[in-house]
């Protein structure tokens, strides 16, 4: 095999940001020369993230092929650069769906399907299998969940198994642990991650490497427990104290030696990373100081990962134009409710994005805030949802439409100006069902849409059942709300308000496809006119 697998598994308790180391190393070993993949594996029983609450698991990220995916591979994507494919996330439904229609198909006749052999080698299999297709030199494979979950124990044994069927010098073991600081005594205690490496150990994994998540750096005490307890050298564990930015994780940890580690580990020639633009990225984040305040109106607000990567592009676009970005949160229920006056919006913010999240709760909240907005001449940008919002809003309070709404809201609403796409009709199934994935949006010639992306054709993520209802296009037109973005299958998915500095939505989700590097386009547009209007 000419592929290297590295595992990232985490231990003490979730959220310590595996997904983020998993990215830096991935960055650091591209930045040296090597074709690199990253792979998630989430031991939910769902398929995919499509059918969760965004308060259950953050923001569904969507893949170019159409994948709705853990939020890690947002990461992945944006710190390789890489557009992934949907089977880069291997989930316990994914896995558990293969064994038993193989066994429907008769493949395992006269067996008795058990999760070893036959569950652990279909993981070994759709780890492989994106191994073979993509062709990179080194993949790494972030196992979701904590060591000793019962849902991560069949994941865990397949790379048991893979490091004695492959050879420990193509795989390497790295855990993330937790080292939390007693407040009371000031000390790091080691104790937690103590017991995480041992019950990893327990399982048959020893790691090869120990990256350290805590409040600061790793004092030489804290190492040297570590590297007693874990039966890790000293030089092998890392310490990944809290920041600012997530981006400077890649250079913390190359300034610590990783990447001598890996290559030892795994017999790779590496070349010296080529870190130069991303350290200039990193150097606009931390030294951009004229701020610029962007209004987040959703429904979703009290978990901020549920917007992840707009969260992510608004920064891109920020140290882009070198300016930093304050984002200031209105829970959409909150205005429906009285708690928050829309008409005080548009004083505390320099722009504001509609956020996307479909459905009945909050949405009053957002079309109050989108008049407000509107009514002021503030940057607004309306993503996916955002946009149908806008609608609604411009038919009940521009076109005279009293009782305008979606059909997915309202079934009987009088002025259907959102309504089903045709091909979603007859449509049960509701996971992986979506207009999904990228598709090409036609920009038209004179529009802002066309203006700030500079050329005809783009092709952006979607992820949606309803769409503009068509039959109001002329009356929208002819009263300034524009479409200014076309496809052959969802006729308006660009809409702008002519003559506007920047009044836009669209149905796509152009966060999905922003960079640290290479900022979309969209984000950057909003963020100069948020200048511009000063």
């Amino acid at each position: 095999m000419g592929s290297k697998l590295i595992f990232v598994t985490g231990g003490v308790l979730s959220g310590l940001g595996k997904g983020v180391v998993t990215a830096s190393v991935g960055l650091l070993l591209k930045a040296s020369g090597l074709s690199v993949t990253a792979i998630k594996i989430d031991p939910y029983v769902n398929v995919d993230a499509g059918t969760m609450n965004p308060y259950m698991h953050g923001e569904v990220f969507v893949t170019e092929d159409g994948g709705e995916t853990d939020l890690d591979l947002g990461h992945y994507e944006r710190f390789l650069n890489v557009n992934l494919s949907k089977k880069n996330n291997i989930t316990t439904g994914k896995v558990y769906s293969r064994v038993i229609a193989k066994e429907r198909r008769g493949d395992y006749l006269g067996q008795t399907v058990q999760i070893i052999p036959h569950v652990t080698d279909e993981i070994k299999s759709e780890i492989l299998e994106v191994v073979r297709e993509q062709g990179s030199d080194v993949a790494i494979v972030e196992i979701g969940g904590t060591v000793g979950d019962i849902e991560g124990l069949p994941f865990l044994e397949a790379a048991r198994q893979m490091r004695l069927e492959l050879g420990p010098s193509n795989t390497m073991f790295i855990h993330v642990v937790l080292v939390p600081k007693l407040t009371t005594t000031g000390e790091l205690k080691t104790k937690p991650a103590q017991h995480s490496i041992q019950e990893l150990r327990r399982i048959g994994i020893q790691p090869d490497a120990l990256i350290a998540r805590s409040p600061e750096p790793l004092d030489n005490e804290a190492r040297r427990k570590l590297s007693l307890f874990g039966n890790v050298p000293q030089h092998a564990i890392f310490s990944d104290p809290d920041v600012p930015s997530v981006y400077e994780v890649p250079l913390i940890l190359e300034k610590q030696g990783i990447l001598g580690v890996i290559s030892k580990k795994l017999g790779l020639r590496l070349g010296t990373p080529d870190l130069a633009l991303w350290e200039a990225f990193v150097r606009r984040l931390k030294e951009s100081v004229t701020p610029v305040r962007v209004g987040m109106i959703g429904k979703y607000t009290k978990l901020r990962d549920s917007y992840l990567s707009i969260i992510e592009a608004v920064k891109h676009a920020a140290a882009h134009l070198r300016v930093k970005a304050v984002f200031k949160w209105f829970e959409a229920t909150d205005i429906e409710e009285g708690r928050i006056e829309a008409e005080s919006i548009p004083e505390s913010v320099d722009c504001g994005i509609i956020l996307p999240g479909f459905g009945k709760r909050g949405l009053e909240g957002k079309i109050e805030a989108v008049k407000a907005m509107r009514e002021a001449g503030v940057p607004t940008l309306g993503i996916c949802f955002g946009l149908q919002v806008m609608a609604i809003e411009f038919s009940r309070n521009v076109l005279g439409l009293a009782g305008a709404n979606s059909t997915e809201v309202d079934p009987a609403t009088p002025h259907p100006v959102v309504n089903l796409l045709e091909v979603q009709r007859g449509v049960r199934v509701l996971g992986g069902t979506m207009r999904l994935g990228a598709r090409p949006i036609r920009l038209i010639k004179g529009t802002l849409a066309r203006r700030i992306y500079g050329k005809e054709i783009v092709y952006e993520r979607h992820r949606h059942r309803y769409k503009i209802n068509e039959r109001y296009l002329d009356k929208f037109e002819s009263s300034g709300f524009i479409v200014s973005g076309v496809s052959d299958d969802c006729k308006a998915e660009i809409m702008e308000l002519k003559g506007s500095k920047f009044f836009i939505g669209t149905q796509a989700h152009p966060e999905f496809k922003s960079r640290p590097l290479s900022p979309s386009p969209m984000f950057i547009g909003l963020i100069e006119a948020a200048l511009d209007r000063r």
